[in-house]
């Protein structure tokens, strides 16, 4: 398996594993959201901020984030393929394009949501600590932060 930045030539794969699923990212509900997530991943991958884990031309896994605004936006592991410390390689290699001095934060869903339960303990077992109570695409959420020091390590 390699961890890399993904490429145009990875869009398809890509929007395929999106595709399995869909149904617990809010946002991704319609045909519409897909087609404009495509157009998301694509900006992202011409900005170099779009990192994938690829197995056989297979996407494993798939990350995107912002430099701009120290935020990983989207994180997603094939579930087939899931406990096999995928995750924990796309946000490592995020880390190595951020700077390193940069708190990093995410949102994800909020403490008694079956939905976040997998994706709040992977975040704390990475050490992301809790913090403000959001919304995004109508969804209650929680941002967690990561705290860097200058090592970039998790």
């Amino acid at each position: 398996m390699e961890i890399r930045l993904a490429g145009a030539q990875d869009i398809d794969a890509w929007m395929a594993l999106v595709e399995q699923v869909r149904d617990i990212f809010p946002g991704l509900e319609t045909a519409g959201a897909m087609a404009e997530h495509r157009a998301t991943v694509l900006h992202f991958v011409q900005k170099a901020s779009a990192v994938c884990a690829v197995d056989e031309g297979r996407i494993l896994g798939a990350l995107l984030f912002s430099k701009e605004n120290s935020m990983l936006c989207f994180l997603v592991v094939d579930q087939a393929c899931r406990r096999q410390h995928i995750g924990r390689k796309l946000v490592q290699f995020m880390l190595t394009q951020m700077g390193e001095w940069k708190n990093i934060t995410v949102t994800t869903y909020r403490d008694g949501d079956p939905n976040g339960k997998a994706a709040r303990a992977f975040y704390k077992r990475l050490g992301f600590s809790e913090g403000k109570l959001a919304e995004e695409f109508g969804c209650p959420v929680q941002e967690f932060v990561l705290r860097r020091t200058t090592t970039g390590q998790i």
